[in-house]
């Protein structure tokens, strides 16, 4: 998901520093908080068996939340889909694989001993067997990213609007087999995929967005009130609606994270986008933590501020570990060996980072 900047001959003029593209930064840290949030709050009311006001919060962007984060990292596959089939898996497959199977594997080994108590380790042997079958816990998203970009090659072939048409169906069944890579793969390919083919439109959105901000404010809160209302009257998952509620919530979160690069605003949610990936992988740590402390101290009786508090330590928690990590050179949690490349770059350097 790194992102190297914009190539010349792609006529996109969105604003770039150092190399990355502002908006996208933001858009990919709103996502990321929002993903983190929606874990926090619902773990916190789970174990509490209470509600708070973050959990309307967390409805709110429940239609939004996943198709805007596909969507985005498909936005610069057209840059990398021509390349040869070992270079685009080392890129695309194997470059998640890694951060997949490590990841999972310290999830399980912080979660072993409570999983153990209430079967045997035996059975908790078959379940770290079956996680690459079945992806564990937070980690389905980069496991079913390397699935997207595989399909979406292997598919060059067909025309782009029959493709489309197939997996906006598929996410209109809303498919439940109970199989998470399925069910995922059916509710947000379309997402990613439009992301892809749409890319340009994509940008034309931020740059009209970033000439016009009062009209792109407007805009913003007329559908935060279909959005709203459609998730009040509890219709946001009926089929089509849930497809224009994910794409228009999508290009939402596009104009908010523009906007704010615009204006140089909550510089916060840049360096989140930045570091997407590793909030991704280290928030359940600090997340369940937190959690646990302030239930069991019972200082705090407010539900929503508990929520807020979890989803806050998740985020800054998983940073403080990357940093950590990095001190005492075990950049490997974080950072792709070249032991583990199938198709190096020239002069690559020792590490490929997650993102």
């Amino acid at each position: 998901m790194t992102i190297n900047g914009t190539p010349a001959g792609t006529g996109r003029s969105a604003a770039t520093v150092g190399g990355r593209v502002d908006w996208v930064d933001y858009a990919k840290g709103i996502c990321i908080v929002m993903v983190v949030m929606m874990h926090s709050v619902l773990g916190v009311e789970k174990a509490a068996e209470q509600t708070g006001f973050m959990h309307y919060v967390v409805m709110f962007a429940k239609p939004f939340r996943m198709p805007d984060f596909f969507l985005i990292s498909g936005l610069f596959l057209s840059i990398v889909i021509d390349r040869d089939w070992r270079t685009y898996l080392d890129r695309k497959v194997m470059h998640f694989a890694y951060f997949y199977v490590l990841w999972v594997t310290i999830q399980f080994g912080f979660k072993a001993p409570s999983l153990a108590a209430e079967s045997s380790w035996s059975q908790v042997g078959l379940l770290y067997l079956e996680s690459f079958i079945e992806p564990f816990g937070t980690l389905w998203f980069i496991y079913l990213l390397p699935i997207f970009f595989v399909v979406t090659k292997l598919t060059r072939s067909v025309h782009p609007l029959v493709i489309w048409l197939i997996a906006a169906a598929l996410e209109m069944t809303h498919l439940t087999t109970g199989w998470t890579a399925i069910d995922e793969f059916c509710a947000r390919f379309v997402y990613f995929f439009t992301g892809y083919i749409v890319a340009d439109y994509v940008f034309a959105l931020s740059d009209r967005a970033r000439a016009r901000p009062a009209l792109a404010l407007l805009s913003l809160g007329l559908w935060a009130l279909v959005n709203g209302g459609l998730v009040a009257l509890d219709v946001s998952e009926w089929p089509i609606v849930s497809l224009a509620l994910g794409l228009s919530g999508a290009c939402a979160i596009i104009v908010i994270g523009t906007l704010l690069a615009r204006a140089h605003w909550l510089a916060f949610l840049r360096f989140c986008g930045e570091h997407s990936i590793v909030i991704y992988l280290a928030f359940f740590l600090p997340m369940a933590a937190t959690r646990t402390v302030l239930l069991r101290a019972d200082l705090i009786h407010d539900i929503g501020l508990i929520s807020l508090i979890v989803t806050a330590v998740g985020v800054g928690g998983s940073l403080l570990i990357w940093r950590l990590a990095l001190a005492v050179r075990a950049n490997f949690l974080f950072e792709r060996p070249t032991a583990f490349w199938i198709a190096p770059k020239k002069a690559a350097p020792a590490l490929q980072a997650a993102e």
